[in-house]
């Protein structure tokens, strides 16, 4: 894949959003940053999407402190230089913050894109995105899909929950039969989005635990048997919100300790939060005897896999969703054909692999040496 970043301005800090505009002459326009409402969205430019035929594009993603969506942004702006797209450039200045991505749905409209991609944060941009799709914009999910599905036209993503599941099913042979006392490191604490509770749902379901409302984190049985591996007991220790934080993740950990120090299991949502984890386990002098999974297989993540840090990760690809999502935008614009969901799913798979160093038979993986190779952008 071709990970080439263009030259381009940057029209603020990622961790606020920033506007970008590519023309098809790729000469790239002087930029002026204005501060808005604690946002930067706004820059100067020659002409206004589609004045000279470019097709107007925003991309909105959750936060660029998490190196999984500066992925998605540096594949888009590829996708951008060469099809000639005018490429505008969001990010919340965290994970959860719906308010920048609210505001950069309006600033979408206003401009007259074709197209938005969006990892939605939660269901609170569900009526921005509406407004968007009721203005003509074409809008794609990328990662994470909205509740309901329909919200957008389509999705691009992971299957979150066969991610999930494939760690649970490593963890539970990696335990041996052995009694299994568990932490989990969630996303959110006080927000709903899919993909936290279909990776811990996958999880649990992974290592043969019973789940009830599968749109639902912590309503499980706390304790009972397990069927993954060898099958055996096990008591939850709990849910804890890490906000995909490696300081946050911590912090979780640290808390799912004191409530149960004998955890020896520990699911994370992605590879921060699973660090932040494992600081705090390594701090208890427990990181050698805990078992810790997690998603997203990026370079770092992957790295951590072969030092010995996390046991097991499902790798994600974020540049194939967002060049998928271009090239999806671009067509429509062009041929007006529209992208259409994986068979009996109601999105499209952009698959996962899990990246370990202790294959277990039965369980498709690749070693982390396979993995580094292609990290977040196969």
């Amino acid at each position: 894949m071709n990970r080439m970043s263009p030259q381009i301005a940057l029209a603020s800090s990622r961790a606020t959003g920033s506007t970008i505009r590519r023309h098809g002459r790729r000469i790239a326009a002087a930029v002026a940053v204005t501060a808005l409402a604690g946002l930067s969205l706004t820059a100067c430019q020659e002409s206004s999407p589609g004045a000279d035929g470019d097709i107007g594009v925003a991309l909105i993603v959750k936060t660029t402190t998490n190196p999984y969506f500066v992925s998605m942004e540096d594949a888009a702006k590829a996708a951008a230089d060469k099809d000639g797209v005018s490429l505008t450039l969001a990010a919340g200045k965290q994970d959860g913050d719906a308010t920048t991505q609210i505001q950069a749905i309006e600033d979408s409209i206003s401009r007259g894109d074709k197209g938005i991609l969006i990892t939605p944060t939660d269901s609170s941009v569900n009526s921005a995105i509406t407004k968007a799709r009721d203005a003509g914009i074409f809008v794609i999910a990328l990662d994470t899909a909205p509740d309901p599905a329909d919200v957008v036209d389509i999705t691009f993503a992971t299957d979150n929950f066969a991610a999930g599941e494939a760690i649970g099913k490593w963890a539970a042979a990696q335990l041996d039969g052995k009694e299994a006392v568990i932490g989990l490191v969630d996303l959110f604490a006080n927000q709903v989005a899919t993909v936290d509770y279909d990776r811990d749902q996958g999880f649990l379901t992974g290592m043969g635990i019973d789940t009830k409302d599968k749109t639902k984190n912590g309503d499980e049985d706390k304790t009972g048997t397990y069927t993954g591996g060898k099958g055996g007991t096990y008591t939850i220790a709990g849910n804890q919100a890490s906000n995909g934080d490696q300081g946050d993740g911590r912090t979780a950990m640290e808390t799912l300790l004191s409530k149960n120090p004998d955890i020896n299991v520990v699911y994370s949502i992605n590879e921060p939060a699973g660090y932040g984890a494992y600081q705090a386990l390594k701090a208890a002098g427990k990181e050698k005897d805990t078992i810790l999974v997690s998603i997203d297989g990026g370079c770092t993540g992957v790295k951590e896999v072969g030092e010995g840090i996390i046991g097991a990760t499902s790798q994600q690809y974020p540049s194939k969703m967002a060049e998928l999502g271009m090239e999806a935008i671009v067509k429509l614009a062009k041929t007006g054909e529209k992208p259409s969901v994986s068979s009996g799913l109601d999105f499209f798979n952009t698959g996962s692999q899990l990246v370990t160093d202790k294959a277990v038979a039965g369980i498709p993986s690749i070693t982390s040496n396979e993995g580094s190779k292609i990290c977040w952008g196969e």
